[in-house]
């Protein structure tokens, strides 16, 4: 296999209800995924925009975290709605 990658959905919920993340932890959660996909070689890690959520509305702080915490792995965007 040459490459082998993710697109994550992450945690959406509003962060009120019982067993929703708060913001910062559904972040600092997607950073760790990606830390841990890129210790056991997979290529690529993805993060889809939802401006209606969030934790989830603008992509770029998320890729800059996950691309300090990691060496190998690619990081990016699945989708960018355009709103």
């Amino acid at each position: 296999m040459k490459a082998f990658g993710f697109l994550s959905f992450g945690h959406y919920g509003h962060g009120t209800g019982p067993g929703d993340l708060d913001a910062g932890q559904a972040l600092k959660d997607a950073v760790e995924i990606a830390v841990g996909a890129d210790e056991i070689g997979v290529n690529g890690a993805y993060w889809r925009v939802h401006h209606f959520a969030r934790q989830a509305a603008s992509p770029f702080p998320l890729l800059a975290a996950a691309g300090a915490r990691t060496s190998r792995i690619e990081v990016g965007t699945g989708v960018i709605d355009m709103c």
